[in-house]
């Protein structure tokens, strides 16, 4: 079995500085010999949820939908809705575990229950995936363009989206902060 790094954040190095991952944090959902699927965690859209489900005419009340942004997932199928969540329910349409805790649904009967008693108690809500083929992402790590580590739930769920950067390279034990912005090899 091949290394994977599914359930993984990927930490962007500060040499990322004129790409879309400038100072992100990628959510690996998937990663196999046929590349890799991920959502950037901490692009708050201008987007409120609220405004999203109204869009979608979908009927939820919930006051926090009003102050919760969309993130920009990645450039990748912008209109593409995903949902990482905390909360196993056989009912979601089309829903996958990533890791004990932590689970993927791309069907919209999700946005029903967000905020409700019968929605997750933690959930990021996305547009857009950020993807790489076979091979592009090792290479990436080849480069030192990322550092990786495994997922943290509190992270993903309780830490506000700018502090997620810094954030994740801590779970290292690095202040990326103090990394400069080039790179070498030994």
């Amino acid at each position: 079995m091949e290394s994977t790094l599914q359930n993984h954040f990927l930490v962007a190095m500060p040499t990322l500085a004129d790409t879309f991952f400038y100072r992100s944090v990628v959510y690996l959902c998937e990663h196999d010999q046929n590349g890799a699927m991920g959502l950037i965690i901490n692009r708050p859209t201008r987007v409120m949820l609220e405004e999203l489900l109204n869009h979608l005419k979908i009927e939820n009340h919930a006051d926090s939908l009003k102050t919760t942004p969309v993130l920009f997932g990645g450039p990748v199928q912008k209109g593409q809705g995903m949902v990482i969540h905390d909360q196993q329910r056989s009912e979601w349409k089309s829903s996958l575990q990533l890791a004990d805790d932590i689970f993927l649904t791309t069907s919209t009967d999700i946005l029903e229950a967000i905020g409700s008693d019968n929605g997750p108690e933690h959930a990021l809500v996305t547009l857009g995936y950020a993807g790489w083929e076979a091979g592009q992402l090792e290479q990436e790590l080849a480069e030192n363009s990322w550092l990786t580590v495994p997922a943290d739930s509190d992270l993903l769920f309780d830490t506000p989206a700018d502090k997620r950067w810094q954030a994740a390279a801590q779970l290292l034990g690095v202040d990326i902060n103090l990394m400069s912005n080039t790179t070498g090899h030994a």
